[in-house]
């Protein structure tokens, strides 16, 4: 008798043996139907052997899925380190990788996939020297290399891709591209489209439509497909004829999935890379310092871009000191002056804050009430346009209140400054300008997004208002002035990679202004001129600015000289959330190499009404940490808990 050992999306680090009822070896990798508990499950054949732990008379049989293809043995091995790494279960993260459709046992009507874009000439530019080397370095490469492309903002990083990509193409292979954006990815796929009309191009994104997302999934695996472009979740289509692995804004934090199985695409990209003896190239403005310490430490090889392949200078960057003088609206002189200034020459001015809505909070002076969020530890923003209070943690909304619900003060005020309220006071100040804002909430589809996009290149906005929406992956020829308003904050946030983010938007940001032949400027005010962050932005020195805060890292204590893990628990109690994390102190292995810190509630406590606390364990050692969080979730899936009681685990976190 054979038994088929199936991974089934169920919260368990198991798998679970079936009959097979025909298939022998040759089941590996294929769907199965299995009835489990009162009902059936769809899973995955993982391995077929002849005996089982399980009495002979207790086994149920497993029904094969006919038109699936099987998997492949190294999709298979991917999921299983991503199992084994992030400490999730095998059949979750088998389920997650799978398009819902074929999740489902289902294939498409439809198979076929539309090629690339067949009726447009191939456009290539010619290399600058410095690209020439990159791309010559990565299509050189013999088996797994992980390069750092670390190109100014500008300096034509999609032109090596697409020249390593051709490459491989010329070859017989297929690439893979990761983006950390959905709005980026239909741009990116008409440009590789129109550059390669002979390849097949598909998609993978959560806004493509099941049917289509399995389309692609299943051209990807059969190898029809040539090029794969997608957001974060890409990074397992299955791929038999893979030649190199591309990862743009490598530093981007939507690389890191944030629920359920919490992986780093990034990373996974890295290993996969190593699985199948490709090179990857990983590619930023403003590396994320984990990938520059690998890269000036001699673990990545570092491709340097550190001019502009089009401009012929890097935008002049200034800071405006605060201190000296009253704004106007939020606004100092300098930059008031700098955007009358390009709305008499007819270019464009993009003025960047990176908070959207009216004003952060509304309050009452005369006694105190503050727009608090009911659900969460959390104010709810002033969005005036709709008159609405909202919480942008849950997405509750209110009505504006006439008054103060406390005392009935009929003068509640909107304190802070958002998107909204900024676009506000521009209209008023430069009524002749057509000024269009760019956030979450002007750009909630990809139809507006792409509308408010089209405007802008046609000349048809003098002023943009935008947050991080606007700060990468875009060319705007007439745009030649950042102004930088409100970030100052961020300097002093509690979280140890608050600067490195707030580096990385400035500088995206900033490199949005001066692309083509007008000369670009930076305006960011603030009330410390002098700190090292805005000095080392001025001088465009990133590995300045990296170098030092490795070295504080260094000193702390902090990755990417230690390795984490935060074990999370949620209930509607706070109490018995902390009650679960000590009951999981107890049950935690003792390893020297190891440290454990001790529960505490979350920064933002409570969240959609539910309360939450987290514990932190700590490592130099990145083997010992695993070895320590693998005895340790066993233990922890013994436990008994609340029926309101959630738990996780997040290896490598980014949010603490």
């Amino acid at each position: 008798m054979q038994i088929a050992r199936i991974a089934l999306d169920v919260p368990l680090p198991r798998l679970f043996d079936y009959r097979l009822a025909d298939g022998g070896v040759e089941a590996v990798g294929r769907l199965a139907t299995v009835p489990f508990s009162k009902g059936t499950k769809i899973g995955v054949v993982v391995a077929v052997q002849d005996h089982s732990d399980q009495p002979e008379d207790k086994l149920k049989t497993a029904e094969l899925i006919d038109g699936l293809a099987a998997l492949p043995a190294d999709w298979i091995a991917l999921c299983e380190f991503c199992a084994r790494y992030y400490q999730h279960p095998l059949g979750q993260v088998m389920a997650f990788a799978l398009p819902p459709l074929l999740r489902k046992g289902k294939q498409p009507r439809n198979l076929k996939q539309k090629v690339g874009a067949g009726e447009t000439a191939p456009t290539s530019h010619a290399a600058t020297p410095d690209q020439q080397m990159a791309i010559a370095a990565i299509t050189n490469a013999q088996g797994f290399q992980t390069f750092l492309l670390h190109g100014v903002t500008g300096s034509g990083k999609t032109e090596v891709y697409l020249q390593a990509i051709d490459a491989v193409l010329a070859a017989g292979g297929q690439a893979l591209m990761l983006v950390p954006e959905i709005a980026l990815t239909p741009q990116l796929e008409s440009r590789v489209s129109a550059r390669f009309p002979g390849a097949q191009v598909v998609s993978a994104h959560s806004g493509v439509a099941d049917a289509a997302r399995a389309r692609a999934f299943l051209a990807a695996q059969d190898g029809r497909a040539d090029i794969v472009l997608g957001t974060r979740l890409s990074v397992f289509m299955p791929l038999p004829r893979l030649k190199l692995i591309v990862v743009d804004e490598e530093h981007d934090a939507s690389f890191k999935q944030q629920e359920g199985l919490r992986y780093s695409a990034r990373d996974v990209a890295i290993f996969r890379a190593k699985q199948r003896g490709v090179p990857i190239v990983l590619g930023s403005a403003t590396p994320s310092l984990e990938t520059f310490h690998h890269a000036t430490s001699g673990r990545h090889t570092k491709l340097d871009l550190p001019l502009r392949a089009v401009a012929t200078s890097m935008p002049t960057v200034l800071t405006v000191d605060t201190r000296k003088q009253k704004l106007q609206d939020g606004l100092s002189q300098e930059l008031i002056d700098a955007i009358s200034e390009r709305l008499r020459r007819g270019e464009q001015s993009l003025l960047f804050l990176n908070r959207r809505g009216y004003a952060p909070v509304l309050a009452c002076p005369a006694c105190g009430w503050i727009s608090h969020c009911r659900r969460c530890a959390a104010n709810m923003v002033v969005h005036l346009a709709d008159r609405r209070l909202r919480c942008h943690h849950c997405g509750l909304e209110n009505a504006i209140p006439n008054a103060c619900p406390d005392c009935g003060n009929l003068d509640i005020q909107p304190f802070g400054r958002g998107t909204q309220r900024l676009e506000a006071k521009l209209v008023e100040r430069f009524p002749e300008a057509r000024i269009l804002r760019i956030d979450r909430d002007s750009a909630d589809s990809p139809k507006k997004w792409q509308a408010l996009l089209d405007a802008i290149h046609a000349g048809a906005a003098d002023i943009l208002v935008g947050t991080q929406m606007l700060a990468k992956g875009h060319d705007f020829p007439m745009l030649t002035l950042v102004g930088v308003v409100g970030a100052d904050a961020a300097l002093f946030a509690a979280d140890f990679r608050a600067p490195e983010r707030l580096f990385s938007q400035l500088m995206q940001v900033g490199g949005r202004s001066g692309r083509a032949a007008l000369p670009g400027e930076v305006l960011i005010q603030t009330e410390y001129p002098d700190h090292p962050l805005y000095q080392a932005l001025v001088a465009h020195d990133y590995d300045a600015f990296a170098r030092e805060q490795l070295a504080e890292r260094e000193a702390a204590g902090f990755p990417p000289f230690t390795f984490q893990a935060l074990l999370r628990a949620e209930s509607e109690a706070l109490s018995r959330a902390l009650e679960f994390l000590h009951e999981a102190v107890s049950r935690a292995p003792t390893f020297q190499e190891v440290l454990r810190y001790d529960p505490v509630p979350m920064r933002l406590v409570r969240l959609k009404n539910r309360e939450r606390a987290q514990l932190l364990v700590e490592s130099r050692s990145r083997p010992a940490l695993q070895a320590y969080l693998t005895e340790w979730m066993t233990q922890l899936h013994t436990l008994k808990t609340p029926r309101d009681l959630r738990w996780h685990l997040d290896v490598d976190p980014l949010e603490y």
